[in-house]
């Protein structure tokens, strides 16, 4: 049996164990909401830190979330506490020419010099812009950073050339004949120092060992020794083994979380965003993926796939607070001014700042305009006053940030940038966003059993809109009908609550969804007798899909009768709950779920990740 190749060093891999446990602790510290994403990173990782020597092929971790959730910075920061800032690069691939100045990934790890096959990190990040595959399927005519996918397929890159030796050695050799014709007083050139500039490249040409400052030491004559030796051997013309580098991979996938684009809500609830985010697993993540890269690129991304979901509502109250904590802090350090912050600063930073599918950018931004930049202000007045405290608060009624310096109070009006545009909503135009809403509430409530996530009619919009946030509904049969009915819904309370000629084109995208999947009920699915070929655009020999359009319109008009009758049965619900939704702009799942009962109807209260479904495993054994 061969003797190993290393010596395994029980006391270094303690002190690195314990040095990954101090790692793990203060990226905790350091972010918000992604403690399983820490933990995950660094058990994978973990072998790579203490053994790399064992490693036949890179280790390869994919990260994968929303805009702002930390993807970059946390690796950042896992390479500043691991220390390996000289041994870390980091690369966007992209398509265009002006992405970067390199064509291929060995060109940007030799100028970052981590040839040498040692232990390194490679943080290919936004690589959703290095799209193989265009949006209709066809692929990219591009040649750039092809030994990208030959660096994940065996973690081997060709190192370089033959003529890259045989130049240094015609030049070399050139200079010196050009001396013996002409000679001139003076030192011999072989004798000359090579210099730091011609030192760098060879020692990455070589992979020498010595410093490059003793390299630019040695004379020419002495390098050409090593050059040609270097030849003889042979070995520096094989690929560079990057086994013992860890390369991490991130990006942003809208195609698996397509929630992503909806960039403006600021409205919906954190956890809502959560739940849904938590179920996207790396299945899906490899079928987005699929969408912009080739199958055999895709499976070259491997399997390590750690996806970050959406903050939680508690993330962002957190982070909130740890920001103001470090502006109180810098202001007690600085100024010997201790800030007592009310809860009001904090529900006014947050109803401002958040923006679930955004991350945590947007927050830091309010915490500077809501805080930072207003305490100067009363900053100025404590130091003014002779005074060591100040408590600062918010009245939303009058609007006013407030400073109390002991018994003075100093005002100072503000209205939050997202408060600004929500005082804005005409109270008419929410009367009619209310009533809009509360038909999708009523029908939900009726067809599902189920109270809504969440009901909104004063949202931050220079025209006010609203909408009726649902369960994730698995889809059957039945479950599309009753889908269609609720997203009809709407527009038919409007007309039965302010008439008909009053109803408004809020409808629009409702209308859209219910004729979307009609049509899929009746084209895809054959969930009708009548028609139970598949009505596609994909293939030429389909038949004609205009075939099923009377079939389609009158489907749509029996289900606006259907949903009609269902909202004048409950009237008196539909405006009940459209009158509480107008006073509070918002209402939970709890307070629908009160109002449903106070009018004798169920509502069933489920979690933001429930899937609605039928009991398919006791209609299993039935006869």
């Amino acid at each position: 049996m061969d003797k190993p190749t290393f010596s395994l060093d029980k006391n270094r891999l303690r002190l690195r164990q314990d040095a990954l446990e101090v790692v793990r602790t203060r990226l905790k510290s350091d972010f918000v909401g992604i403690d399983d994403i820490i933990d995950n990173l660094l058990d994978y990782i973990q072998v790579w830190y203490l053994v790399p020597e064992i490693l036949s092929r890179p280790i390869i971790v994919c990260l994968w979330g929303m805009t702002g959730v930390g993807k970059t910075d946390l690796v950042r920061r896992l390479v500043k506490y691991l220390e390996f800032q000289e041994r870390f690069v980091e690369v966007e691939l992209g398509n265009t020419d002006n992405t970067t100045f390199f064509s291929s990934v060995n060109a940007i790890f030799t100028a970052n010099g981590i040839t040498d096959g040692k232990p390194a990190i490679v943080l290919f990040d936004e690589i959703q812009r290095f799209y193989t595959v265009e949006s209709d399927g066809s692929p990219v005519q591009s040649t750039k950073f092809n030994d990208f996918w030959e660096l994940l397929s065996d973690g081997r890159l060709a190192k370089r050339e033959k003529e890259d030796f045989d130049y240094y050695i015609s030049d070399f050799m050139f200079n010196q004949r050009q001396r013996n014709r002409n000679p001139e007083p003076g030192p011999d050139a072989y004798a000359e120092s090579v210099g730091l500039w011609e030192a760098r490249n060879l020692k990455k040409m070589l992979g020498m060992d010595e410093d490059v400052v003793d390299i630019a030491d040695m004379t020419k004559v002495q390098m050409l020794e090593r050059i040609i030796e270097a030849k003889t051997r042979k070995k520096v013309f094989e690929p560079v083994d990057y086994s013992q580098t860890l390369i991490l991979i991130s990006g942003n996938l809208d195609e698996a979380f397509q929630m992503a684009s909806h960039t403006s809500d600021s409205e919906v609830d954190a956890d809502i965003y959560h739940a849904f985010t938590k179920k996207i697993t790396a299945v899906d993540i490899k079928n987005a993926l699929t969408r912009r890269f080739r199958p055999e690129q895709v499976a070259r991304f491997g399997n390590i796939h750690l996806i970050y979901p959406s903050l939680r509502k508690a993330d962002f109250e957190l982070l909130i607070q740890k920001e103001v904590e470090k502006i109180v802090q810098r202001t007690f350090d600085n100024f010997g001014v201790r800030v007592d912050i009310s809860n009001s600063i904090y529900q006014l930073i947050y109803r401002n700042g958040v923006f679930p599918v955004q991350g945590v950018r947007p927050v830091f931004s309010s915490v500077t305009d809501i805080l930072e930049t207003n305490l100067s202000k009363f900053l100025f007045e404590t130091l003014h006053r002779d005074k060591t405290t100040v408590s600062v608060s918010y009245n939303a009624q009058e609007q006013n940030l407030v400073a109390e310096i002991d018994d003075i109070k100093i005002l100072l009006p503000f209205v939050g940038r997202i408060d600004k545009i929500r005082q804005s909503n005409i109270n008419d135009v929410v009367a009619n966003v209310s009533i809009h809403e509360a038909g999708h509430a009523v029908a939900y409530i009726e067809l599902f059993g189920l109270a809504p996530l969440q009901l909104k009619s004063k949202v931050a919009s220079s025209y006010a809109a609203g909408f009726t946030f649902p369960h994730e509904i698995y889809e059957t049969k039945e479950h599309l009908i009753k889908k269609i009915k609720v997203f009809l819904a709407g527009g038919i309370a409007e007309e039965i609550v302010f008439g008909a000629q009053n109803a408004t084109v809020g409808r629009l995208n409702d209308r859209e969804n219910a004729s979307m999947l009609v049509m899929d009920y009746l084209r895809r699915y054959g969930f009708d007798q009548r028609f139970q070929a598949n009505y596609t655009l994909e293939y030429g020999f389909a038949m004609d899909k205009f075939n099923t359009d009377q079939a389609v319109e009158k489907m749509i008009a029996e289900l606006v009768h259907e949903t009609r009758s269902l909202l004048e049965e409950n009237r008196p619900f539909l405006q009940k709950i459209a009158r509480v939704l107008f006073e509070k702009g918002s209402l939970e799942a709890k307070q629908i779920s009160e109002i449903a009962a106070q009018a004798g109807k169920t509502a069933l209260i489920k979690e933001e990740g429930y899937l609605h479904l039928p009991n398919y495993l006791q209609l299993l054994d039935q006869p």
